[in-house]
Parts: structure tokens; C-alpha cells; sequence
């Protein structure tokens, strides 16, 4: 192993400074930061707000505003299900399911998967990698799209005025801190109980105790969830009607109201070129669940050029698509705009700094880091130009909450869309009936990893 010397530090220096685009960019990156300074003016031309109209494009509700928790999956699930409940009853455009409901639950669910987890591998040392993630990360606010379906099918939906937000909801490290620390000393005890011989009544009455203590918490901290709701809401109808439902249940509501099959909704991802992740398979991730006995994270690997064809066909059939993608890429929060020529990285630095995707997937330089809605696209000769995007980051960013994502940018930062299953082909289906193949925790794909 060979140390830098002096002799090669001083010819690095000499160099750079025999280059004067070097200077130049040394000036604009220092003062302005490496990606204002980098940042291409006519790819945000091109995606600016005052440029936001689309071919196809039937959404029109208002952006929401996950705050600073990590509950992307939760909110762009259910602005799925809002927008078709709002184009069904003509709510107004700000009507929204509560987040915080949903994001209850799956705090509660999630510390019985971990209990669950913590009593399945007992027998290993705490040393081993698997037990030492799942006490890694006890819960946390991360998802995918078939735990948030989990979460409705266990326990329907609420309006949000029916369990708003709180301090704790909308910046959940506080409660994610207390939470994990309670969960790794009950999975401890756990542990030491089945270590000491505890018989299995002894164990689940631990459990339930912890269970309690756990449901506690989660109630000072988001409230209590409903058992029973009313609505009431007048239409936006020129007339203005009221409406007003009968007192039932979160799941009644659901059925009764939205009623959607979310069965029929699929997960197709694109992870080219990964040697244990070959198309057309299933594959589901360990340890990636947030219920006993929900629904697993599966997912059907296609070519891009597939997951496109599907996502356009569900998009000109008036409804939306739930993906999940890497927006720490090219992406500028502020403008709303997402596409692969905003900063030129190669021209400041003199470097190529691109790999192929399922490399960038496999060494974890990208991943799916984020869950949003596309909710349009701009077709030319049939051929999409850019999307449509709704974010869950408040009506700051872009036009109204709404940015735009180039169609390079889709096909080299989107993993995942969901898709329902009548736009699949035969196989595609057959696909999903077949045991996924497991993949390990540490998979790129695991929803707590992100």
C-alpha cells in the first residue's frame, strides 16, 4: 500500500492551477455551493412553472405536506385514493385521508413485527447481522406502497379532520427516538426471557405489556385514533350540497366510500443489470414488513422501457401512478424540477460522474429514497417529454407543489410504479403467483434502508 507524497501533492497542485477553468470554477462553486454554481439555465427554462401544461393530465387536487417526518409512502398512497374519492364526490381540492391515522397504526404494527422478529431469531447472538439490524433500526417512519395497502386493509381511512397532524407526526424524531429506545430494551428482555427458558404464555404476556406501553406512547404523542366517524362536507357542485354519512367504522368508510381493490394494484420495479435480480421474477426483501401476518413488499423486475409502456397506459386512462425514485438526483426541491442535464457536473469538474443504473443500485449511489405521485405527461408524437409530479412537500416547491420530471430522468431514477393488474399480460400476472425469490435485508430495495 503506497501513501501520497509531497512530490505527487505538488503536481496535483500544479495541475489544477496551470488549468484557468479550473480558477473559474473553483470561484463559482465556492462562493455560490457546487450545485448552484453548476446548475444549467436552460434545462430550468425548459421546466419552469410558467411552462406547466401537460397533455394528459386529469389531477387537480391540492398539495399536501408530509413536513419533516419520512411518511412519503403514506401520503402519496393516500393522495392516490384522494383523488379518486375527490373526482367521485366532488370534494374540494384540499379534502385529505389523515396521514397521522395511517402513520399510527403503522407505528404500532411496526413494534410488533419487531417483537416478532426478536422472539424468530432468539437463538442468534446479538453479533449476528440480521438481529444487529432489526436492533439497528426498531421502526422508523419508512414504507413502500404494499404496507400502506396493509395498513387500509387492516384499518381503513379517516378524513384528516377527523385525526389531524401533531407536533410529533409532523417532525417525528422525537418520537422515533423515544420509541426505539423503549423497543430495543423490551426486545433485550424478550431475548433474556426465551434465554432463561420462559415458557410461550410467559413470553406473550411480556408481549401484550409491552404491546400497551408501546399504544401509550403513540397516543400522547399523535393522539387517539377514531373507532367510529361522521362526515360532513358540502360538494363543489354549483349548488353546494351537504353531505353528512352515517357514524361507521375507518374500515366501513373505506368500503362504503372509496371501496377500491387494492389487490389489484401491483408493484413493478426496474432494476437492471443485478446478477440476483433478473427480470421477470418476483422478489420480496427480508425483514422489510411493517405487520404479522400484512402484506409483503413484492415486486415484478421489468425493463424500463415496460415499466413506461405500463405507467403511460394507467395515465391515459385518467388515473394516477404511485412510484418511488431517487430525488436526490438532478433534482432542485425549490424549482420542483427533476432532469438529468440541470447540473453540469461534467463541465465544472471535468470528470464523468455517470454509471449504469443497476451499478449506481447495487454500490447504494442510488436508490428509491422517495414515493411521490405522477399525476400527467406531456405527449409529443405519442411519446412522453416530461411528467407531471405530485409531491408531498407542501405548495412551496415548484408550481404549486407540483414539479416536473423529464422522461430521461424517469427511465434513470424511478425503481418502482404500481400499476393495476388489467394492464399486465398474462405471464406478467402468472409472475406474482409464484413464490418471490427472498432477498436479504440489506437489499437496496429494503424500505428502512432509505
Amino acid at each position: 500500500m503506497k501513501e501520497i507524497n509531497a512530490e505527487e501533492l505538488a503536481k496535483f497542485q500544479k495541475d489544477f492551477e496551470s488549468d484557468r477553468s479550473n480558477r473559474i470554477a473553483q470561484r463559482a462553486a465556492s462562493t455560490n455551493g457546487i450545485y448552484s454554481a453548476a446548475e444549467d439555465m436552460n434545462a430550468v427554462d425548459r421546466n419552469s412553472d410558467e411552462n406547466f401544461t401537460f397533455s394528459v393530465d386529469d389531477v387537480k387536487i391540492a398539495a399536501a405536506n408530509q413536513n419533516h417526518s419520512g411518511r412519503c409512502w403514506i401520503y402519496s398512497a393516500l393522495n392516490t385514493l384522494r383523488n379518486f374519492a375527490i373526482k367521485k364526490y366532488n370534494l374540494p381540492e384540499d379534502f385529505e385521508f389523515s396521514q397521522n391515522y395511517a402513520n399510527f397504526y403503522d407505528k404500532f404494527e411496526k413494534s410488533n413485527y419487531f417483537y416478532q422478529n426478536v422472539i424468530d431469531t432468539a437463538d442468534k447472538p446479538l453479533s449476528d447481522r440480521g438481529v444487529r439490524y432489526l436492533f439497528e433500526t426498531p421502526q422508523q417512519d419508512g414504507g413502500d406502497w404494499c404496507l400502506a395497502c396493509a395498513l387500509v386493509d387492516k384499518y381503513g381511512v379517516v378524513p384528516k379532520d377527523q385525526m389531524n397532524e401533531t407536533s410529533c407526526s409532523i417532525n417525528s424524531d422525537e418520537l422515533n427516538t423515544i420509541l426505539n429506545r423503549k423497543l430495543r430494551k423490551d426486545g433485550l428482555k424478550l431475548r433474556d426471557l426465551l434465554a432463561a427458558g420462559a415458557s410461550e404464555d410467559k413470553v406473550e404476556e411480556a408481549r401484550k405489556q409491552m404491546l400497551s406501553e408501546d399504544y401509550r406512547i403513540l397516543a400522547i404523542a399523535l393522539g387517539m385514533p377514531p373507532k367510529t366517524i361522521t362526515y360532513e362536507y358540502r360538494d363543489t357542485t354549483d349548488d353546494k350540497k351537504f353531505h353528512q354519512t352515517e357514524p361507521m367504522t375507518p374500515v366501513e368508510f373505506y368500503k362504503k366510500y372509496i371501496g377500491l381493490d387494492l389487490n389489484d394494484y401491483l408493484v413493478i420495479m426496474n432494476v437492471p443489470d443485478v446478477e440476483d435480480m433478473p427480470f421477470g421474477k418476483t422478489y420480496a426483501i427480508q425483514y422489510s414488513g411493517n405487520m404479522v401476518g400484512g402484506r409483503p413488499n413484492i415486486y415484478f423486475n421489468a425493463p424500463i422501457d415496460r415499466l413506461e409502456e405500463l405507467t403511460l397506459q394507467q395515465l391515459k386512462d385518467g388515473e394516477n401512478v404511485w412510484f418511488g425514485c431517487d430525488v436526490m438526483q438532478s433534482f432542485d426541491r425549490k424549482k420542483g424540477i427533476a432532469d438529468l442535464d440541470l447540473y453540469g457536473f461534467k463541465d465544472m469538474f471535468g470528470l464523468d460522474l455517470d454509471f449504469k443504473k443497476g451499478d449506481m443500485f447495487t454500490t447504494r449511489e442510488s436508490l428509491p429514497t422517495h414515493a411521490m405521485v405522477i399525476a400527467g405527461v406531456d405527449l409529443r408524437d405519442d411519446k412522453p417529454v416530461r411528467f407531471k409530479v405530485e409531491n408531498s412537500w407542501g405548495d412551496k416547491i415548484g408550481d404549486k407543489g407540483y414539479m416536473i420530471m423529464s422522461e430521461p430522468w424517469f427511465r434513470r431514477y424511478t425503481f418502482e410504479c404500481v400499476i393495476n393488474k388489467k394492464y399486465l399480460t398474462a405471464e406478467e400476472l402468472a409472475a406474482f403467483d409464484k413464490e418471490p425469490v427472498m432477498l436479504p435485508f440489506w437489499n437496496s430495495m429494503q424500505p428502512t434502508a432509505r
